[in-house]
């Protein structure tokens, strides 16, 4: 896993469209329990190259009811983004992960992990690329049908604050799906 890591942090498969150059950020371990698959890093992330270093992973670890130690933990955690780079600024926000990274090196990854038991797929990318033709429409029906991916994949949206009209049009996601999520969380990482 430590010689996969490396190589994937020196990876510039498409350092040609990105806007700040190649940076991966990624963390796993041979005994991750648990894989977060977001969408890509942000230009905060990206200037410090630690994983949700910002307010959506404020909000992540407080969704999964963790510290920061519990959360930084790549033994718990491994934190595997569709895109490793930040991809650049669109007319709403980031641009989309780019394209390579998810088929150039998440097989590879999830090989070294055999002890994975769940994997939270966070956003519609992650959700697409996972759960394919069983993906809802939306990625609000996607993570209202949470309990049909258990118990390998649960859906999530994005944590971001940008997020707020969505968690509070959806009240279901904080009292069905997040106490189902901080109890899979805590049972794994106990």
């Amino acid at each position: 896993m430590k010689n996969l890591l490396q190589e994937v942090k020196k990876c510039t498969i498409c350092k040609d469209h990105l806007p700040l150059g190649p940076s991966p950020v990624v963390s796993a371990h041979k005994n991750s329990k648990i894989i977060i698959i977001g969408q890509a890093p942000g230009t905060k992330v990206h200037a410090s190259g630690i994983p949700w270093d910002d307010a959506s992973g404020k909000q992540l670890r407080n969704w999964l009811d963790v510290t920061n130690e519990q959360f930084y933990n790549p033994e718990n955690f491994a934190i595997i983004p569709m895109g490793f780079c930040y991809p650049g600024k669109g007319k709403s926000g980031d641009l989309p992960p780019r394209l390579e990274c998810a088929p150039q090196w998440h097989h590879q990854l999830l090989e070294q992990m055999p002890h994975v038991e769940l994997v939270l797929l966070i956003g519609m990318y992650a959700q697409r690329y996972y759960l394919k033709s069983n993906a809802k429409k939306t990625l609000t029906e996607t993570v209202d049908n949470f309990q049909a991916y258990l118990p390998m994949y649960l859906p999530l949206p994005h944590p971001s604050p940008r997020n707020r009209f969505w968690l509070t049009k959806n009240p279901w996601f904080q009292n069905e799906v997040l106490p189902i999520l901080k109890a899979k969380v805590h049972s794994l990482i106990k």
